[in-house]
């Protein structure tokens, strides 16, 4: 059981994860509802794959299914009230033009928040009333069928859950390795208009917009606030663009002097920037947190406030504020760890 309760292979082979329950959620809808000869079961079906074939994240599960099931019987009893006058007053177009309105009013709200509820509600109408000829028993077994449905969902949602926090933790981690990995071509000399060195700031571009997208997700698993789980991603997006100015303004490192210079005037600050980076990876990705309540090397006294009177000690200032940065953010890491580290 350890490869399937550990985080980090769950994370890697998430895919694969998701497919076979997604796999096992069908066949058990399939075999209910055909085992207890449900009308209409292939809808609880259809509702399963609607609310977590395209969510693999434990966090967004709960929420579409609520969404699910408010649009559901939303639109369930409006297709009831549709059936049920078409049955009784016997005017098709009537029927029409209420489906239109009820529909175009679904839609003007499905533009915005709320919008899946919406939209479900109107779908559902269609599902349980057809074009308002369906029979009333039919639309009862419709319903019953999709609420079905998303039990199962919820259900095999428990089962290996995959958590955003998961996704979350690792891209962090690999996004502080590439943030080491960039901060050593700077300070060793190496071109930053190399294709490797534009590769790293690429992914790590890429990696802050994942990050970003998967915050809300996080919040509700681990109850972490937004507002925490944001600066978290601040102190990233300050590391990598200090890191673009680095770059930009390093002194010139054609002159091997002038870098071997910078190397040793930089000996501890850049110590203390790959200490704290590859130690937060480590934690993060390990969730050995008590790495991030260890000591650190602390830097010589040099006021960040001093005037800047050469290249070397504005470039000096900056890597120092990166160190403050790094250090404020692996604060953050170790007093939120109890609840990321899952």
């Amino acid at each position: 059981m350890r490869p399937l309760l550990d985080p980090y292979r769950r994370y890697r082979h998430a895919r694969v994860i998701h497919a076979v329950r997604v796999s096992l959620g069908l066949l058990a809808s399939i075999l209910l509802t055909t085992g207890i000869h449900l009308p209409h079961g292939e809808w609880a079906s259809v509702t399963m794959l609607v609310v977590i074939g395209g969510l693999q994240h434990h966090g967004n599960i709960g929420k579409k299914s609520a969404e699910r099931a408010i649009g559901t019987l939303v639109g369930a009893t409006i297709g009831l009230v549709l059936v049920v006058q078409q049955a009784w007053l016997g005017m098709p177009w009537l029927t029409y033009f209420a489906m239109a309105v009820i529909c175009g009013f679904f839609s003007y709200h499905a533009i915005g928040k709320g919008g899946y509820t919406a939209l479900l509600a109107a779908i559902t109408v269609f599902i349980v009333a057809g074009h308002g000829d369906n029979p009333v028993s039919d639309g009862l077994w419709r319903g019953v069928d999709i609420l079905i449905g998303i039990a199962l969902a919820l259900a095999f949602s428990f089962a290996l859950p995959l958590y955003a926090v998961y996704s979350w933790r690792y891209n962090l981690a690999d996004a502080l390795r590439d943030c080491a990995t960039i901060y050593g071509r700077i300070i060793n000399g190496q071109p930053v208009t190399a294709d490797e060195h534009l590769k790293l700031m690429g992914r790590l571009n890429t990696v802050m917009v994942q990050l970003r997208s998967l915050m809300p997700s996080v919040s509700k698993e681990v109850k972490i606030s937004m507002t925490e789980l944001d600066a978290i991603q601040r102190h990233l997006r300050m590391c990598v663009s200090t890191l673009e100015i680095l770059g930009n303004t390093r002194p010139d490192a054609s002159d091997p002097d002038a870098m071997a210079h910078l190397q040793s005037a930089l000996k501890a600050e850049h110590r203390l920037i790959r200490v704290q980076l590859i130690g937060m990876a480590r934690a993060l990705k390990s969730g050995a947190s008590q790495r991030l309540s260890r000591p650190v090397e602390v830097l010589p006294d040099s006021s960040l406030d001093t005037p800047v009177y050469s290249s070397l000690d504005g470039y000096r200032l900056l890597v120092r504020q990166l160190a403050a940065n790094i250090g404020e953010m692996r604060q953050r890491l170790a007093k939120t760890s109890p609840r990321w580290n899952i």
